[in-house]
């Protein structure tokens, strides 16, 4: 450690504000700084890992060398203060405010409808803000580059790149240019009256009025950073933290001479690497040397034998610079660096490859390096530098596995890496697969290099490395050894597989899992280099050379980055509706405006309180074990700490029997809440929870999944059933019958603002003010109440927005204002407790995964007689929602099918897992899936094409459901032939058939399916709501009702309902928050009805003002509406009123199996093409439809959002987004690192949503219909798509059609199931040998 000198004054910019911090700690990051420090919190704190784009913000930097100012985006949460020595920094804040000017960006994103929760939206304004710094006018191409690093969970992106698109110079989509009418109008136009066109609208949001892009309006580059960079600081500066200290030196000199005075400090620029492992690993440097100042790393220079880059310059200037060299060099003295580019078009997201420099993605050696296996088989060599002088040595993969003989030593540097150019007869390629197309770690990858004996075919030279498949990068040395002299052809094919099989060798066991899909690639990757070597060879004109069969020639094109397009289609309010009433019209998001600014106030933006305490929670690291004893005594020494909050400490109530708050004597899984350390500063409380020792004696059975709980009949509730006809009977008649299974994996909500909570005691009456990120303010107050052991008129929830919630804010804010309250009540303090994303994932819950058994009986034309399912959920340790998910499950689980013999039967399963808990869709979506596979099925056994299949067994016309209530599938019907019409799905399934043809190791499918969602609640007293409605005497009105604002525009949809029943404009009425103290009793916001129901209440309020109103109006019908309010008041009228409605009619006799559950049924059809990479998994989504109807929509732009935003989450659930537990129950897949959400690049490259025109609902608020869930499962026809394409491969390669259903349909599914030479060949473990690094749940 140094000596404890002085620290240095950090000098930079926020904002054009010069900001010098005189206690700059190297361990706080940019974003802490700017949110505590400077209180500037529109940058979003929701990963802590650069993985989500939410802390997104512009740094600017003048060149030392060309002079010129470079702007570029970073994840603050990753940067160091420190490291911004002579830099600019520009927030959300800084671009544009509400108050002062909005920036265009901000303005469009806003209006073109791109927010709805508005957590990401800062984020994603940052990014295409320093975009637009670059180039005024962006290409689309860049657009999508720009904001591949910025996650969405609500959107679905569309609306956010509409929005980004204005700024673009040309785009591909419909523009309405010429003719003025968009062509799907024009379409419709052919196919249908003048009359109805008319009605149709194609414009979510108009572009006139957006103000002009004004470069020169931009903040400037502070001209005091100018002079700085113009006589840059030479003296070393150190900023001394309170366990690190920072040196940044100002010369190389300097630097090799600080290396060699702490050999084992890190060199720290981009801290991508490092910034994580400290984070989450527990990794500790007490010296990190910063070497951000040192002009020779970021040196470049070419020669005529190679190009040698500076260690310091960042990916995305190595990106610059190799696209300048490709441009410049003959094409085959560019191989190795076109290679390298192609991988780093979707390496990692824009801000991580602004920060990552080329030295430390090198020197990480991380095994899933995209660009160390290409550097290697490249000859690269890495310069390296010390006090001692310069050497050399290779990139190899000696190097990459650590050697010692092949290292630096520990006094060295890299300074250069050297790639040489390629020769002619040279060829270098790289291959990638991973979870995802962008932005994710490579599951494998590989490096390739041959070169050829001039004019053979002859191999001289031969390098392959591969990542991914070991603890570093890997070569196979000895294989390339074996092939040199063999001809390039199938037999040197044969031979090379064999041989890399039996070298690049991974154990059944081997950390990240997926481990025969893996050795799949390995052999998969070679041929497809085999092929791009023989087309390359072909170029060059020899003619030696196998030929390339036609067939095979798709798979050597990767799958492209396309910008996505699409039409949204609504109906027009009617001709006669006044201009006033906003009802029916694509109004803004109420908070877009603000969302955009970073001005809306979520629960973790309310300042620091005086005298503010922060919590940590202590969770089991064991997944069910008695707790012999907890010793907090080491983390009470550590400074700051103020208290441990355990059982002992709750006066009341401490949650149901069944589900503690807090542990007690047992665990019941990894991640169970034990007790919670109460300190000054977070920082300090996640200290101490490390030093608090928990001693555990382990207890049995331990049960993780589906069928182990059924082999120990561990289950959280009876048995649920419902049935109709006489199946057994039924069976007997049929022509056949086959029995299948369905596996899905569950989902986590990843809602962008984590779970997070304030409690500020009241001195005296033991009142509480709790501020909390929920769905449902009501139960929080409950169950504080009963823990506290104090009435629930002393506790008051307020909401002001949350951040997302999808069914994940409901019970579990809950348990954490709970144990929040008692730290409140104990210490006298306001409490705030936040969860970073690690822990929200796991302690959490998510969606339920499900297994399903389907016996089926039908007749040669596809006519189903008898079905019988049986579903298992995985519910976790504790109740919680998982029996009325079963039930819900088992209620939609016909979806749109007449079926008349049917059994259903559903368990929740107990096993020692999180607690799995509510979510949007609410068990459909898992069902579903369950029924679409089993009509699948269906077709497949009788040469039928699915979507016949599906028509055939529909219901038609007036009739019940399986649980007896009523319902008319007219609209039903209409969504399928909408749907088919639109989505010209005949004539695209003849096109994806011509295409299967041709194509041997690409395949395309498609699939259509119709949906019948339920809406709503069980039961009459969850459709209850109430609301105040306050007019003040300047006329005008703020209105209080039981919704919750999660970004699913609630809180507009009820301002156009008042506006329009007090006929005022909606900027006289405001919404400020939802709080129990206004509106009590409140029902969660779920199941889609909050707008149906919250609405409801809203205009019974208005109409009681409004019949108060009525005899002053009609004295004074000239009067305006201020005059009429004073009149009022002066007349003491109350202006005050409270609505109430007593909820939609529902019930449910699980006795009898029948009742009327639902209030109202929405209908909807999807239809989904794509193609899938039979040799590598991936697959692209070509092209979505979606239909929905929505009766007479309240507001077309938010529902057309949430159809969108709930169709990519399911898309999400069904292909990328899986779920990985060790063993020992522990989570694995804890961020987005690990956890893939859909990315803007995942969205379909043609995305169409079109309303159905309105038809009456008059149970409904203006027959309106509530669409924020059921668009979840048409994501599944996505994955049908992904199945139909499978199918097709298997069926050409003569292996048996049916096939496991799993979903997701990851990469590693789809590879394995396109079953073919290369899956045979590879080595397979017994599972009954090895210990799996994961296991499947479901």
């Amino acid at each position: 450690m140094p000596d404890q000198w002085r620290s240095d004054e950090l000098v930079f910019f926020v904002n054009g504000r010069k900001v010098i911090e005189r206690d700059a700690d190297p361990e706080v990051t940019l974003l802490t700084f700017l949110r505590k420090n400077l209180g500037l919190t529109g940058t979003k704190d929701a990963c802590g890992r650069g993985g989500c784009g939410a802390c997104t913000v512009m740094v600017s930097r003048c060149d030392p060398v060309s002079k010129e100012i470079r702007h570029f985006s970073i994840t603050a949460c990753l940067v160091p203060i420190c490291s911004l020595y002579g830099a600019a920094v520009t927030t959300v804040e800084g671009v544009g405010s509400i108050k002062t000017k909005l920036h265009p960006v901000q303005e469009r994103i806003a209006k073109s409808h791109g927010t709805q929760c508005g957590f990401c939206t800062p984020g994603m304004v940052m990014s295409m803000y320093t975009l637009l710094r670059n180039h005024p006018q962006p290409s689309e191409e860049q657009l999508m580059e720009a904001l591949g690093g910025n996650l969405c969970r609500c959107t679905g992106y569309r609306p956010i790149l509409d929005g980004g698109k204005t700024f673009c110079t040309e785009s591909n989509g419909c523009q309405q240019n010429g003719t003025g009418k968009c062509c799907l109008d024009q379409r419709e136009e052919d196919s249908s009256s003048r009359g109805r066109n008319s009605e149709i609208s194609t414009e979510l949001f108009t572009k006139d009025g957006f103000q002009p892009l004004d470069p020169t309006q931009e903040l400037i580059f502070p001209p005091a950073l100018l002079r700085m960079a113009e006589n840059p600081e030479k003296r070393t500066l150190t900023f001394h933290g309170e366990r690190v200290t920072w040196i940044s030196p100002g010369t190389l000199k300097d630097l090799l001479e600080l290396k060699a005075k702490y050999p084992e400090a890190p060199l720290v620029l981009g801290n991508t690497s490092l910034g994580p492992a400290m984070r989450s690993q527990g990794h500790f440097h007490p010296v990190l040397l910063s070497p951000a100042r040192i002009s020779e790393l970021s040196i470049v220079s070419t020669t005529s034998e190679g190009l040698t880059i500076g260690a310091g310059c960042s990916l995305a200037q190595v990106k610059h610079i190799l696209a300048e060299r490709v441009s410049e060099l003959p094409e085959e003295k560019a191989e190795t660096y076109q290679t390298l580019l192609k991988h780093l078009q979707s390496l990692a997201g824009q801000q991580i490859r602004n920060l990552a420099s080329l030295g430390g993605h090198v020197m990480s050696r991380h095994c899933y390096s995209d660009l160390n296996p290409i550097l290697a088989v490249g000859n690269a060599t890495l310069n390296l530098i010390s006090k001692e002088g310069t050497r050399q040595i290779p990139l190899n993969e000696h190097f990459l596995a650590g050697l010692p003989r092949a290292d630096l030593k520990p006094e060295e540097i890299l300074q250069s890496v050297y790639i040489p150019h390629s020769r002619k007869w040279e060829f270098v390629s790289a291959f990638r697969q991973a979870q995802c197309q962008q932005n994710a770690l490579a599951d494998v990858n590989a490096g390739m290099r041959v070169l050829f004996k001039e004019g053979t075919d002859t191999v001289e030279d031969l390098s392959i490395t591969y990542g991914g498949v070991g603890a570093a990068t890997v070569g196979a040395h000895r294989t390339c050894q074996q092939l040199q002299g063999r001809c390039w052809n199938e037999q040197m094919l044969e031979e090379a597989c064999r041989l890399l099989l039996d070298e690049v060798s991974l154990p059944g066991s081997a950390p990240g899992g997926r481990v025969e899909f893996k050795r799949t690639l390995v052999v998969s990757f070679f041929f497809k280099f085999y092929l791009e070597v023989l087309q390359k060879l072909k170029k060059l004109d020899y003619l030696g050379s196998p030929e390339v069969s036609e067939l095979f020639l798709s798979a050597l094109e990767d799958f492209p980055v396309t910008v996505p397009q699409g039409v949204q289609t609504y109906q027009r309010v009617a001709p006669c509706q006044p201009l006033q009433d906003p009802v029916g019209r694509p109004i803004m998001h109420l908070s877009g405006l603000k969302h955009a600014t970073g001005e809306a106030m979520f629960c973790g933006d309310i300042p620091r309180l005086d005298r503010e305490l922060a919590m940590a929670l202590v969770t089991s690291a064991r997944a069910r074990a008695k707790i012999i004893s907890i010793d907090f005594s080491k983390a009470l020494e550590l400074p700051g700490v103020v208290d441990v909050i355990t059982a002992k400490d709750i006066p009341g109530t401490n949650g149901a029997e069944d589900s503690k708050i807090l542990a007690v004597d047992e665990v019941l899984c990894v991640g169970h809440i034990i007790c919670a350390v109460v300190a000054e500063t977070d920082v300090q409380a996640k200290r101490a929870i490390e030093k608090v020792k928990i001693t555990y004696e382990d207890l049995e059975p331990i049960i993780f999944t589906i069928e182990d709980a059924i082999k120990h009949n561990s289950f959280l509730c009876p048995e649920k059933k419902l049935e109709q006809g006489n199946i057994e009977e039924a069976f007997g008649k049929v022509d056949q019958i086959i029995e299948g299974e369905v596996h899905i994996g569950g989902q986590e909500h990843f809602y962008m603002e984590t779970q997070r909570v304030l409690v500020i005691p009241k001195r005296g009456d033991q009142e509480l003010d709790i501020h909390v990120s929920t769905q449902d303010p009501a139960h929080v107050q409950k169950t504080v109440s009963s823990t506290l052991n104090i009435p629930i008129n002393k506790i008051t929830c307020h909401v002001k927005q949350v951040g997302g919630g999808f069914g994940g804010k409901i019970g579990r804010p809950a348990i954490l204002g709970a144990i929040a309250a008692v730290g409140a009540i104990k210490t006298g303090h306001p409490i705030r407790l936040v969860l970073d994303r690690e822990e929200d994932m796991l302690i959490t819950g998510g969606r339920h995964p499900l297994f399903g058994k389907y016996k089926v009986g039908f007749m040669k034309d596809g006519r189903i007689e008898a079905l019988d399912i049986e579903c298992f959920i995985n519910g976790g340790c504790t109740p919680e929602d998982s029996e009325a998910v079963a039930e819900f499950l088992l209620l939609k689980l016909e979806n749109a099918y007449k079926i008349q013999n049917l059994r259903f039967r559903g368990r929740a399963c107990m096993t020692n897992l999180a607690s799995n808990t509510s979510f949007r869709g609410f068990g459909f979506p898992q069902g579903i899936l369950v029924i679409e596979s089993c009509i699948t099925a269906v077709a497949a056994k009788c040469g039928l094409l699915p979507e016949k299949v599906r028509e055939k067994n529909m219901y038609k016309t007036v009739d019940k459901a399986i649980y007896k209530q009523e319902f008319n599938p007219e609209p039903l019907i209409r969504c399928w032939n909408e749907c088919l019409d639109k989505s010209s799905f005949h004539s695209r399934r003849m096109q994806v058939e011509e295409f299967n043809k041709k194509n041997y190791w690409k395949k395309k499918g498609i699939a259509v399916i119709p949906m019948k969602f339920s809406v709503g609640f069980t039961a009459t007293s969850y459709h209850q709501a109430a609301a105040l409605v306050h007019i003040y005497t300047d006329g005008s009105v703020l209105v209080t009702q039981g919704g919750n604002e999660l970004g699913q525009g609630i809180h507009t949809k009820i301002l156009q309902v008042a506006s329009r029943e007090l006929k005022i404009p909606m900027s006289y009425i405001h919404i400020s928050e939802t709080s129990t103290a206004t509106v009590p009793n409140t029902i969660t916001t779920a199941a889609s009805i909050g707008s149906d129901v919250n609405g409801r209440a809203v205009q019974d309020a208005c109409q009681i003002l409004l019949k108060r109103l009525e005899p002053i109006i009609k004295e004074h019908p000239e009067g305006t509406w201020e005059d009429w309010i004073k009149t009022a008041f002066e007349q003491s009228i109350s202006l005050s009123a409270t609505g109430f409605f007593r909820g939609y009619k529902a019930f449910m006799d699980w006795e009898k199996g029948e009742g009327e559950p639902f209030p109202y049924y929405i209908y909807g059809a999807a239809c989904s093409e794509v193609e899938i990479d039979c040799l590598t998994g991936a697959h692209k989504k070509i092209r979505t439809d979606i239909v929905m109807e929505a009766c007479s929509s309240l507001n077309p732009a938010i529902d057309v959002g949430q159809v969108e935003g709930a169709f990519i989450q399911g898309m999400g659930l069904y292909t990328t987004e899986e779920l990985k537990y060790s063993p020992e129950g522990v989570l694995y897949s804890r961020g987005p690192d690990e956890y893939k959400i859909p990315t803007v690049t995942d969205i379909p490259g043609e995305f169409n949503v079109s309303l159905l025109p309105s038809s009456p609902n008059p149970l409904t608020i203006y027959s309106s219909k509530g669409l924020g869930e059921s668009g979840v499962a048409l994501g599944s026809s996505v994955f049908l798509a992904i199945a139909d394409a499978v199918a097709t491969a298997r069926r050409e390669r003569d292996v048996a059609e049916d096939f496991p259903v799993k979903s997701p349909a990851t990469p590693e599914w789809v590879r394995m199931a396109c079953a073919d030479r290369f899956t045979e060949m590879i080595p397979r473990d017994d599972p009954k040998t090895l210990k799996p690094w994961s296991i499947p749940v479901a």
